[in-house]
């Protein structure tokens, strides 16, 4: 039968050697406090009964149930040290503390009576040797377990109308911040962190305009570190660009269930042109981190039934594109560059660039913001017309608090809408191009990861064959370009066909 500790040297002879065992399932702070209570309990009993204590055991943060995620190392320990024979009796706080699972709770039952050594918990020693005190323990490791799967039922349920209701749980997103009740402890609200949120921000806006994610980490870590003691990783952007927490939506079980309760960082336009040049599957066979050639891997050999993408090689001393297959055509950089850049910048300066890119709903969305403008700047400027006049008591029909208020309010719409007014649904990278007057010194602030994703949006390139071996001009229809609207141009390049020529200008 079990006994009371005080009555254990009555019964069986000593020493009692101790063993002291504590865990606690949640400890996110991994303080142990819960775990350093249990252990302080325990030694108290043992310094009031004379028990030697020979080793302590801690696993913090570690669930005891059948559904744990994480092995209990110092758990696996204490067995170890059990069947070397190192203590004869092991106290812990309550019988939860040892399992919440019948399997571990038969295991540590063998263990302990393989070896003759006690158990103690909830103020009362345990012979596992013995049928009374296996059926005792038994129907506590019955009850732990019951309680485990009751907490699990109701932190599901729990979870499920969180997300419903777009609650956040669990880790918080980096470029947020978190604000508690300070008197329940529950949470508040989950805002954008005044300093982290502009990066996010940031973040998706250089994906989005073409820049490669290792670029972005360097600069980023030119800028300190993501949280103290951690520094930018690649990994750290793959995780947020993809998580749709950022646009304000709440997953669960990695399905959207709707909006979340805190706010966006990203707008859903912002966040779906990023997903759409994370899926592309040029991208992912691309080594953008190691791009330094404008044209290496976009331009195609126009001779090849496959049409390979060009490479750059070192021809007598002068980098060059050459076909990496049949080795049959071949143009100096520096030449081939030039001239894919003038052509380039002088389309997305034409009108055929801005009509290419323009839809008729487009159109209409253009349409509506800008007469929004017009009808926020109308309200804005009648607003300062009535600050100026007065009533008959000569009181101002609108005071200057008044219209203040109004400037701060309408000011930052109207400027929205003028943006809107200007913007086509053209691909981000190319916005601030398409139809702009001077393009070419936009062009000149771009990185060479920009500059190449425009080229992959805007343009097909081609090189053929010189007319004759020698010659080094660029003559009319030795580098073929077919633009975004004209008839052949494929998305992505790798068309399957030769396309209609581009006379090249005749240069020396």
């Amino acid at each position: 039968m079990p006994i009371a500790p005080e009555h254990l040297a009555l019964i069986y002879t000593g020493p009692f050697d101790a063993y002291l065992y504590g865990r606690a399932s949640r400890d996110p702070k991994k303080k142990g406090r819960s775990v350093g209570s249990q252990l302080s309990e325990g030694r108290g009993l043992c310094t009031e009964q004379g028990w030697p204590i020979k080793r302590e055991f801690r696993d913090i943060d570690r669930s005891a149930s059948r559904y744990a995620k994480r092995g209990r190392e110092e758990f696996e320990e204490m067995i170890a040290g059990i069947e070397a024979g190192e203590c004869r009796i092991l106290v812990a706080w309550e019988a939860s503390r040892y399992y919440r699972d019948l399997d571990v709770y038969i295991r540590l039952r063998n263990v302990c009576a393989a070896n003759g050594v006690l158990l103690c918990y909830n103020g009362t020693v345990y012979d596992l040797s013995k049928r009374a005190d296996r059926k005792a323990t038994a129907q506590d490791a019955l009850q732990a377990e019951d309680e485990a799967e009751g907490i699990r039922e109701r932190n599901l349920r729990t979870a499920r109308l969180n997300a419903a209701a777009g609650i956040p749980q669990g880790k918080l997103l980096w470029g947020y911040a978190r604000r508690y009740d300070p008197d329940t402890g529950e949470l508040a609200e989950q805002y954008v962190h005044p300093k982290q949120g502009p990066v996010v921000r940031d973040i998706f806006e250089r994906v989005a305009a073409g820049q490669s994610e290792y670029s972005i980490v360097r600069h980023l870590r030119t800028k300190g570190e993501r949280l103290p003691g951690q520094r930018w990783e690649q990994h750290h952007l793959k995780n947020m660009l993809n998580n749709i927490g950022y646009k304000g939506r709440r997953s669960h079980h990695g399905q959207d269930v709707g909006k979340s309760s805190w706010p966006a960082i990203v707008d859903d336009e912002l966040f779906d042109a990023v997903q759409q040049i994370l899926n592309d599957p040029e991208r992912r066979v691309r080594k953008m981190w190691a791009a330094v050639h404008l044209q290496s891997g976009i331009a195609e050999c126009g001779h090849c039934e496959m049409f390979p993408q060009l490479r750059i090689i070192n021809s007598r001393g002068i980098p060059s594109y050459q076909c990496p297959e049949a080795f049959d055509v071949s143009m100096a950089e520096e030449k081939m560059d030039a001239y894919v850049e003038e052509a380039v910048v002088t389309y997305l300066e034409s009108k055929a660039a801005a009509a290419a890119f323009a839809s008729s709903d487009d159109q209409k969305r253009t349409a509506a913001a800008r007469l929004r403008a017009q009808q926020l700047q109308s309200q804005l400027d009648e607003a300062r017309v009535l600050a100026g006049k007065f009533s008959a008591t000569g009181r101002p029909l609108l005071s200057v608090v008044s219209l203040a208020a109004l400037e701060e309010s309408l000011t930052p719409q109207i400027e929205e809408a003028r943006r809107d007014a200007e913007t086509f649904n053209v691909p981000p990278v190319l916005r601030g191009l398409i139809g702009q007057p001077d393009v070419n010194a936009v062009w000149q602030e771009m990185t060479i990861e920009q500059r190449r994703a425009v080229l992959r949006a805007v343009v097909n390139i081609r090189l053929m064959k010189a007319r004759a071996p020698g010659v080094r001009r660029i003559e009319p229809g030795r580098i073929q370009l077919t633009f975004y609207g004209e008839e052949g141009f494929v998305s992505g390049g790798r068309r399957a066909e030769v396309p209609p020529q581009r006379a090249a200008e005749p240069q020396g």
